[in-house]
Order: C-alpha cells, then structure tokens, then sequence
C-alpha cells in the first residue's frame, strides 16, 4: 500500500487538473522550462563551490584550520578528530559525507567520534553552498547576515551534537 501513494497522488492531481480545466501537458511543459533555466543559471556557482571544496581539500588548508581551531571546538566538546568535519560540511554536502564516512570507517561507529560526527552529518546544513546557490541565482551580491548568521547555527548544531551524543549515547 505504502509503494502505491505516491502514484495515486500524482494521478488523482492529473485526474483532479483534467476535471478544472487545465491543460495539464502545457503546465508541465512550463515547469519543466522553468526548472532548466533555473539548473543552468546555478550551475557556474556550482562549479566554482566544487573547484573551492576541491582545492581546500588537497591544498591541506583544511588540515591546518583544523589543527588551529581544535583546542576552540575541544572548549564546546567537539573532539578534535571531527573538526575537519565541522569545517567542511557547511560548504560540502558531499564532501562532509565523504570526511564523515572515513571518520566512522577509521574510529568505529560505536566510538564516542563516530557517533559525534554521525550526528553532526544529520544535524547541520550545507549553509554556504545553499546560500551560495540561492544568491548566484538570484544575482545578490550582498548576503548581509545571512552568512554568520548560518555559520553560528551551524556552531551550535555542532556544539549539541557532541553534547548530546554524550548524554544520550555515552561510550561505557
């Protein structure tokens, strides 16, 4: 029953467009015009966003940032081997995944680390590269406060995730 809701709904709107007199392939049509110039007027930002992650990765800033701002995330009880993780996962989906699924491979996802950083890969938003997405294609060139705005969710998001993996699945 479950795999069967999704198909009944979309014919039921058909259905339902059909009945009020709308011309259901026209307003597809559109949509599907409108989702592709949308696609093709993020893309470049998209790639620069990649080619950016890219290059902080192999450059080893990264690594550096990390090995400087350890002992400032250690204070909100991050641990120091998912530092690279807070730094990297609000500018990369993908690559905050990639970071997090060796830091569970390395640690073990029974390990104090790998539960951290398993809760902080659910608990935070790839924040730069949305925002970065949505300006681009909207041409801001001001974000305001947007971005530290985001930035300091994401502190605090990471923050509760290393506090309450701590209080609710303590390693014994």
């Amino acid at each position: 029953m479950q795999a069967a809701v999704v198909p009944l709904l979309l014919a039921f709107i058909g259905v339902y467009a059909v009945y009020r007199g709308v011309n259901v392939f026209t307003v597809f049509t559109d949509g599907a015009r409108k989702g592709l110039q949308t696609a093709v007027g993020i893309l470049p930002t998209m790639v620069g966003m990649l080619t950016a992650v890219y290059m902080l990765r192999a450059s080893g800033a990264i690594d550096l940032m990390s090995g400087l701002l350890s002992p400032a995330f250690g204070l909100l009880g991050i641990p120091k081997e998912c530092v690279p993780l807070a730094l990297l996962k609000p500018i990369s989906g993908g690559g905050g995944l990639a970071l997090g699924s060796e830091l569970i491979r390395s640690a073990g996802a029974d390990s104090y680390v790998g539960r951290v950083a398993a809760v902080m890969l659910g608990s935070s938003e790839t924040s730069i590269y949305t925002i970065s997405l949505y300006a681009g294609h909207l041409g801001l060139r001001e974000t305001r406060y947007a971005i530290p705005a985001a930035l300091c969710a994401d502190l605090a998001a990471f923050a509760a995730s290393a506090a309450l993996t701590d209080k609710f699945f303590p390693i014994c």
